[in-house]
């Protein structure tokens, strides 16, 4: 009989065999520059206008309240990670502290969470870069909001699956200098947006209430734009996914993920700030490039300008991010049996190929057809379950390992792994019903494909790793 409850031994990456073995290259400042770029990107840039519409200026709590929970998280994932030190994220830790099939449940929602997060910014990229050069609207829209389809969202995940096969740290690097041009930019929106700020705009400031239902039946208020600007704060567990490549993991995963995450929650509140002061929430609310329209709307245009160019240059630092974590976990999941063992063969430069040219596939149709905001919502629901997942692993090796080596130290594990889970478990409950019920079919398919599948495939691999 299958044991579906078995645990994963991590091994050292010197027992693995050769063609699974990734290169370490990556020091905390690449991490920190991979976190911020993950962090910040579509949500302050085009996320914040969907916000307002469902809280008005109150948005401001709801940046607060998602930003806490991800804090959560973000510290419970720095213990764990600095613990676990291998490739894989919330799958990894799930599958050394729970066992195989809770691991296979929150692989398949990262697999989700991680396709639909390179889909959604590559859509909010194409709403920034696409005005620049002049392409026809049908030809940057989804079919289903009217257009022919996305083609320039399609072409820049192709460009970044061109830069992650050639090398991640090159890919880091370079990273590191986009990163650097997004964050000069949103400090020119904040000054220049400051110059007009008008407190009166901040009145009424919870016009929809903290919970309340629409008028179409969808959930508007303070909680309902946490759980969509929630993807606004993750990006941080990308950097947990490095952890093979990183030069000291037990120092450097926890820099990284505590410091990109402090230094993001502090653009977001004042950015967010700087918006609402400088123009009234409904002119921006539908707009696909609302910091943008906020400056034409002040008379800047060419800040303006300058800010959707540094978006065009910027958001690709997202879906590097989020490209490379996603492949790292198909890779762990591929070489535990999971998934088909040829995808976790590497390159001659040792880069997972197979897994970026096949995830091409799925991010590019999916950026080309399916609007911007079904995707965030949908991406927010596989993050939430990995978030989940983690906080319960770090309160389990507690109350299991209480004496283990801790590298880092989550502070009041009880109470900020408590508010972690239950955080999440709340901003979950917050999302449109459809997007629950979407989560729900991914994850009964997912169920199939384990039972009949991976079972079965990670033990025959467990036999031959023992063989």
């Amino acid at each position: 009989m299958r044991n579906w409850n078995v645990r994963k031994i991590v091994v050292p990456p010197e027992a693995m065999p050769e063609e699974h073995r990734l290169k370490k290259t990556l020091s905390w400042h690449h991490l920190i520059f991979l976190g911020v770029g993950a962090i910040v990107g579509t949500g302050i840039l085009v996320l914040i206008g969907t916000a307002a519409d469902k809280a008005g200026p109150a948005m401001m709590l709801s940046f607060v309240i998602a930003g806490v929970i991800c804090a959560a998280a973000a510290l419970a994932y720095a213990e764990v990670a600095t613990m676990i030190p291998a490739s894989g994220s919330a799958y990894t830790y799930s599958y050394v502290v729970f066992g195989e099939l809770i691991a296979w449940f929150v692989g398949w929602s990262l697999i989700l969470e991680y396709s639909l997060v390179v889909s959604a910014v590559s859509v909010g990229w194409s709403g920034y870069f696409s005005p620049l050069i002049g392409i026809p609207q049908e030809l940057a829209t989804a079919p289903l909001l009217g257009g022919v389809f996305n083609f320039p969202a399609v072409f820049i995940i192709a460009v970044i699956a061109g830069m992650l096969i050639y090398g991640m740290r090159e890919s880091a690097t370079l990273n590191s200098i986009l990163v650097a041009i997004k964050m000069l930019a949103l400090a020119m929106f904040i000054v220049v947006a400051l110059r007009v700020f008008q407190a009166d705009n901040f009145t009424p400031f919870m016009p929809y209430g903290f919970v309340k239902s629409g008028p179409s039946g969808q959930e508007v208020g303070v909680m309902a734009a946490a759980a969509i600007i929630f993807f606004a704060f993750y990006g941080f567990d990308a950097i947990a996914t490095a952890a093979e490549e990183t030069k000291n993991p037990g120092r450097d995963l926890a820099i990284g993920i505590v410091g990109s995450m402090v230094l993001c929650v502090l653009i977001y509140m004042a950015v967010a700030a700087a918006a609402i002061g400088a123009e009234p929430y409904q002119r921006f609310v539908d707009s696909p490039e609302p910091l943008a329209l906020i400056l034409r709307d002040i008379g800047q245009p060419v800040a303006a300008k300058l800010l959707a160019l540094s978006a065009s240059v910027g958001l690709p630092t997202v879906i590097l991010a989020f490209f490379y974590g996603q492949s790292r976990i198909f890779l762990a999941m591929s070489r535990d049996g999971l998934l088909p063992a040829p995808l976790a063969r590497l390159s001659g430069r040792r880069n997972p190929v197979r897994i970026t040219l096949f995830t091409a596939v799925v991010v590019g149709a999916l950026a080309g057809l399916v609007p911007l905001n079904d995707l965030v919502a949908l991406a927010n629901a596989g993050t939430l379950t990995a978030f989940i997942a983690v906080c319960a692993a770090m309160l389990t090796l507690r109350r299991r390992d209480p004496d283990a080596k801790r590298l880092f130290r989550t502070p009041l594990p009880w109470v900020t792994g408590l508010i972690g889970i239950l955080g999440c478990a709340y901003l979950f409950y917050s999302l449109p019903r459809y997007t629950q019920e979407w989560f729900l079919i991914w994850n009964a398919v997912g169920l199939v494909i384990y039972f009949v599948f991976a079972s079965g495939n990670a033990e025959r691999t467990r036999g031959k790793a023992a063989s």
